[in-house]
């Protein structure tokens, strides 16, 4: 926080990260970096790859896929953290992502690009649950999947 002129506290605004409970980091993690056209955090320091910075940090090779991490290149985005945790997946998400898979399109063009991101991510894992079609005035259209971990998201 910091204080404005008025001698009150301004809040600011905050980075965010978004975290995955997972079974295999490096699988969701390479699914998300597809999914959304991040890439794959880069190792820290001078490593030029994190076997090189996991060794050089005691890591063993057995507890190497802990986790993982995406980061958009334009460095707009929030990062994506993956951490391995010993339970699967339970019940439905409470919070999920919706992905901008057609920016500016209506109607049928709309989901016929929505359709076609659908295809390419089952490609990669993910799996189809639910389309809603356009019921306007409010409701333009969405595909609900998951990712291959079941995750739930929307392509909208």
């Amino acid at each position: 926080m910091t204080s404005n002129t008025s001698g009150t506290r301004a809040v600011t605004a905050r980075e965010i990260q978004i975290t995955f409970d997972c079974a295999d980091p490096a699988a969701l993690a390479a699914f998300w970096a597809e999914a959304l056209g991040y890439r794959l955090q880069d190792p820290p320091g001078d490593f030029r790859t994190w076997d090189e910075a996991l060794d050089a940090m005691g890591v063993p090779p057995e507890r190497r896929n802990d986790a993982s991490a995406v980061v958009d290149p334009a460095g707009d985005g929030p990062r994506l953290f993956f951490q391995r945790v010993p339970e699967p997946k339970q019940v439905k998400n409470r919070v999920h992502l919706d992905v901008r898979a057609a920016p500016g399109l209506t109607g049928d063009a709309r989901m016929a690009a929505l359709e076609a991101e659908a295809e390419r991510l089952v490609e990669h894992g993910a799996s189809r649950l639910q389309r809603f079609e356009p019921a306007p005035p409010l409701g333009a259209g969405h595909i609900i999947m998951a990712d291959p971990e079941g995750n739930e998201f929307c392509l909208d």
